[in-house]
């Protein structure tokens, strides 16, 4: 069980005190009262799910993971390591985001796409299918990237290009 004073050490911009927060029965991790989490989702003890973000049916927030603004991650998505799913991005299917990746904007992972590294996916970006996204790789815009398509390096994609 993490005690608000130890999520503390690892989020050290909380609050002093867990007024408005709350830990989930499943994996026991720090929701704040204004978001919405399944029970049947799962956040693990050193995850955040804060703001109006939403974590439905099987999906899972783990690790110093963070699930903020208005995100939302359902399905069997996993958003683990210390990634951030923020803005109105979502993060759907059996899709991973992990590392210290980055999903925000109106960003849309799905499928079973992967992103992580340190790579970025934002504005309304879509990686779907089983596509790749990693390293320092930023894709913005009304990029697509889909099929088995592997974005990496230090790779920067933006507008209407479609990949995969």
């Amino acid at each position: 069980m993490s005690t608000w004073e130890e999520i503390r050490k690892v989020h050290t911009w909380l609050p002093k005190t867990s007024e408005g927060w709350h830990q989930h029965p499943n994996g026991e991790g720090w929701v704040q009262d204004t978001a919405s989490v399944d029970l049947t989702a799962y956040v693990g003890p050193e995850a955040l799910v804060y703001g109006k973000a939403q974590v439905c049916g099987e999906a899972q927030v783990c690790d110093k993971a963070q699930v903020c603004n208005k995100a939302q991650v359902h399905d069997k998505a996993e958003v683990y390591g210390e990634s951030q799913v923020y803005g109105e991005s979502q993060v759907y299917g059996e899709a991973i985001i992990c590392d210290k990746a980055l999903v925000y904007g109106k960003a849309q992972v799905y499928g079973a796409s992967i992103v992580y590294g340190e790579a970025q996916v934002c504005g309304e970006a879509r990686v779907y299918d089983k596509a790749r996204v990693y390293g320092g790789t930023h894709v913005y815009g009304e990029t697509r990237v889909c099929g088995q398509a592997m974005v990496y390096g230090k790779a920067q994609v933006s507008g209407k290009i479609h990949i995969g």
